[in-house]
């Protein structure tokens, strides 16, 4: 069983990936990465997100942001969004990430700040043992 299931919608966000997945890797969660992203993936995204054991969903995001949104759309898991500052500081991105709309529920961290994802990730599968 997987733990947390990070999907980053672009190879760009790599850099803010490989916060989440260290703090992860030194927490022991068992976790996975994805490259997926909701305007040129949405299929294998939902296919993904319907096949996965996964109990937590991180999804980092740029620019529109719409992942973290469309990860939630497609499952009743928890799911966290990390903006990531590819454009206006990454304003456009937490802004996108934090007004869902009422019934797509998304935690949000700050901007490129994957660690406290991570970090939270494994408070809440704490919170359901």
């Amino acid at each position: 069983m997987v733990d947390v299931a990070v999907i980053s919608g672009s190879k760009s966000d790599q850099a803010v990936v490989d916060k989440i997945l260290h703090r992860l890797e030194e927490m022991g969660a068992d976790f996975e990465h994805k490259i997926l992203s909701a305007h040129r993936n949405p299929q294998e995204l939902e296919k993904y997100i319907a096949e996965t054991d996964a109990r937590v969903f991180i999804g980092v995001a740029g620019l529109s942001a719409a992942l973290p949104g469309a990860i939630a759309s497609m499952t009743m898991r928890p799911v966290i969004g990390v903006p990531v500052s590819a454009k206006l500081g990454g304003l456009d991105a937490l802004l996108s990430i934090v007004q869902m709309p009422p019934g797509v529920p998304v935690a949000c961290v700050g901007i490129d700040n994957g660690e406290n994802a991570a970090l939270l990730a494994l408070r809440i599968l704490e919170s359901g043992r």
